[in-house]
């Protein structure tokens, strides 16, 4: 089997050249042919084929959905498909698509989109979502990786100065769940669970390893297990990481979704090759 593994055509982050270096030595080593591609020109079409057209399948490991959505047009089966990607890259599309569905998520209120830099905040819309989050409260910006355009929101002054310098562009503002540093980060591939760790962070209210954080090996119940399981099947994953935040009673909630999470904090602490487990199913699945 041939296939490409695409990351960003700009890309910078260590760890994600090093995830795409783990999965194309996982391939290699089932004797599959994979060669890691960089997304330039990929999704060029000429007479209706790509420049990877003479591929089986595609590891896409960047977040452009345009790139994502040429390449299944011309039949290249991706891991993860384009929709999935698209549903978790916004984080907004991610809570829409999990409620009603007997997931248990942090009360969320979203912001109307603004289109003029002139227009004045609303005082209702503001009292709103005072009234239903109270303070500390977590605003998000609905694009965003490795805890960026994630704040921590303690009055209303801080929340209408958000408002004022971010109405242009989407965001939400969500309930804060427990003391805040603290997660637990699980992975899950075809829909089965693999593990889960628990992240720390004694400086930071957002739990990411890249901010600070620290990782620890964490035993899933059968409760925990379920539930990612199933938000793994609703939002049609191949592969990903589910953040889940615990409040002070032990109830649970699906913080967010990552189509494409970083894993090698995750094969450290809990001693799994996640990259042979990926490689494993994307072969069975071509």
């Amino acid at each position: 089997m041939k296939n490409i593994i695409v990351v960003n055509a700009y890309i910078k982050n260590a760890s994600q050249i090093m995830q795409a270096e783990r999965i194309s030595e996982e391939m290699r080593k089932l004797g599959n042919q994979c060669e890691i591609v960089k997304n330039i020109n990929l999704a060029e079409i000429k007479d209706g084929k790509t420049v990877a057209d003479k591929v089986d399948c595609c590891v896409f490991l960047d977040k452009d959905k345009a790139a994502a959505r040429l390449f299944e047009k011309c039949g290249i089966k991706l891991f993860n498909s384009a929709n999935a990607i698209e549903m978790c890259d916004n984080k907004m599309l991610t809570h829409i698509a999990l409620a009603n569905c007997g997931i248990n998520m942090p009360d969320t209120v979203y912001s109307p989109l603004c289109y003029y830099k002139d227009a004045e905040i609303s005082d209702e819309f503001l009292n709103g979502v005072v009234q239903k989050l109270g303070f500390p409260l977590v605003a998000k910006k609905c694009f965003g990786s490795l805890g960026s355009g994630v704040y921590l929101i303690h009055d209303k002054i801080e929340l209408r100065t958000f408002e004022e310098n971010n109405k242009l562009c989407e965001h939400f503002f969500q309930k804060l769940i427990g003391r805040g540093g603290e997660d637990i980060r699980v992975i899950v591939i075809g829909g089965k669970f693999v593990c889960a760790m628990k992240r720390i962070n004694d400086f930071d209210f957002r739990s990411n390893v890249g901010l600070g954080g620290r990782g620890e090996k964490y035993e899933a119940d059968e409760n925990l297990i379920n539930l990612c399981e199933k938000v793994s099947e609703i939002l049609n994953l191949d592969y990903c990481g589910i953040d889940v935040l615990t409040d002070e009673a032990g109830n649970r909630y699906i913080c967010e979704v990552n189509s494409n999470a970083f894993f090698a904090e995750a094969e450290r602490v809990c001693g799994v090759n996640i990259a042979k487990k990926y490689a494993e199913f994307i072969t069975k699945g071509t």
